[in-house]
């Protein structure tokens, strides 16, 4: 667990970084690595998931739908409220207990361990998207890439077949870490929204 948080708190704290940096005009471009949403619903997908979702796992809560049919970038402050939904979210996983046991997930229940090595990912991989769709770099220490990496290949066939993940995409012997992960959970690493 005590890796996990440390990666929780490093993919949590890019999140935040990379919200600060969008300026309102970004949030109504057209194009975004997630071919289905423009950037405002990704970026809404993203605050919604990994922060709000994020703390509600831990406590063992179901998202209320005033959050699930919510615009949050429509509050001027809408990063700064995410940084600190992403805090509280940290928070409530860095008690070890909060590990352990199971998380209803879906009319099913999953191991907790489980689940929060999705949002990880999940934050990861979205907070690249959204990176990329307002021109940001991405940043992940190589410990976390890993993670992620192994996380991605972990649940890829499961993802597919939920259309969670598009096809795995074919990157040189060169690439990154991250950039495999990327890559595997069906993103393009070279996108550019050209």
């Amino acid at each position: 667990m005590k890796n996990e948080h440390a990666h929780l708190t490093e993919v949590a704290a890019e999140a935040a970084r990379i919200a600060r940096s969008i300026r309102a005009e970004q949030l109504d471009a057209p194009n975004s690595p997630c071919t289905d949403w423009d950037v405002r619903e990704l970026v809404n997908h993203w605050v919604l998931y990994t922060s709000h979702g994020l703390e509600h796992r831990a406590l063992r809560k179901d998202l209320p739908d005033e959050l699930t049919t919510r615009d949050f970038t429509a509050d001027a402050d809408w990063a700064q409220q995410y940084a600190a939904q992403l805090d509280r979210a940290v928070a409530a996983w860095s008690d070890p207990a909060v590990w352990e046991g199971e998380v209803g997930l879906g009319g099913s229940n999953t191991p907790a361990a489980d689940i929060a090595a999705m949002l990880i990912a999940e934050t990861a991989l979205h907070g690249w998207d959204v990176a990329r769709a307002v021109g940001e770099e991405y940043r992940l220490s190589d410990g976390a890439a890993t993670y992620v990496l192994g996380v991605v290949d972990s649940m890829a066939a499961l993802y597919r077949q939920y259309e969670g993940f598009a096809a795995e995409v074919a990157l040189p012997a060169s690439a990154s870490v991250f950039e495999q992960a990327l890559a595997r959970s069906g993103r393009d690493p070279r996108w550019t929204g050209a």
